[in-house]
């Protein structure tokens, strides 16, 4: 179990965690709505080429109105006040070097 605050998820946000059968991520959102985005890293010109399909797979968020969007390179989720949760059961296991956590709002973030 790691945690994460706002701050290290704004922006470029943090390297990912291996992820073997499931990983669930659970947000506490003091403020209003905010948004969590999980992104393959990107080669030096942008592309997606050849890289791990990193969200590929079953991505359950605890609420429907939390709008998930989900491709194989990226998936986000709106993180509504409160606590709410999205878990992840990858097509395969992921490196966790091969993705990025970010995340808008100051919503905080434990990951289990």
């Amino acid at each position: 179990m790691a945690a994460y605050t706002a701050d290290q998820l704004y922006g470029n946000g943090v390297q990912g965690e291996n992820i073997t059968t499931f990983k669930t991520f659970t947000f506490t959102n003091p403020s209003s709505s905010a948004y969590f985005t999980i992104e393959t890293e990107q080669d030096r010109t942008g592309s997606f080429s050849g890289k791990q399909r990193t969200t590929s797979g079953s991505w359950v968020p605890s609420s429907s109105s939390m709008g998930p969007v989900q491709a194989d390179f990226f998936s986000s989720v709106v993180v509504q006040p409160g606590v709410s949760s999205v878990t992840l059961t990858p097509a395969s296991s992921i490196t966790g070097s091969n993705y990025r956590m970010k995340g808008t709002g100051a919503f905080s973030m434990v990951t289990s």
